[in-house]
């Protein structure tokens, strides 16, 4: 079973150092801690409703730890951040992720190239529509 910070780099190692966005680190744990929990020793988050779909802090928590110990570097845009793994955390992400079932592992990759592969907007909507509670507290104007 993994730990909180191995989950993370687990999770983020099949976008090869590729970035993140804050929905996607968000939904990414999200999907993960909702729908394989046991499977990764987790749930790891307590995801709670907010403006955009479930949110928890300690995401970005565990990033900026994990940035500290130079496992991901912190990408500065202009009112928001977003997140990859060097060199050392994909080393590291990879093992993590090569240390689990074949289910986990399998979920963890699909559900990277997901969220990596759609817009803000399709991956909110698709959040909501898939978990209607996670809706209660929502800003988002555009849900399907």
């Amino acid at each position: 079973m993994l730990k909180r910070p191995e989950l993370v780099l687990a999770a983020m190692a099949p976008a090869k150092g590729g970035l993140h966005t804050p929905v996607q680190v968000q939904k990414l744990f999200f999907l993960i801690d909702r729908n394989i929990p046991t499977a990764v020793g987790g749930p790891h988050f307590e995801f709670k409703p907010y403006s955009y779909g479930p949110f928890d802090r300690a995401v970005y928590e565990e990033l900026e730890g994990l940035a500290a110990a130079g496992m991901c570097e912190i990408v500065k845009h202009h009112t928001w951040n977003s997140y990859r793994l060097t060199p050392l955390g994909q080393e590291q992400g990879t093992r993590f992720l090569a240390s689990l079932g074949d289910l986990a592992r399998s979920y963890i990759q699909h559900v990277s190239e997901f969220v990596r592969s759609h817009t803000f907007v399709e991956l909110v909507s698709g959040i909501y529509k898939a978990y209607p509670d996670m809706k209660v507290n929502s800003v988002f104007e555009n849900a399907r």
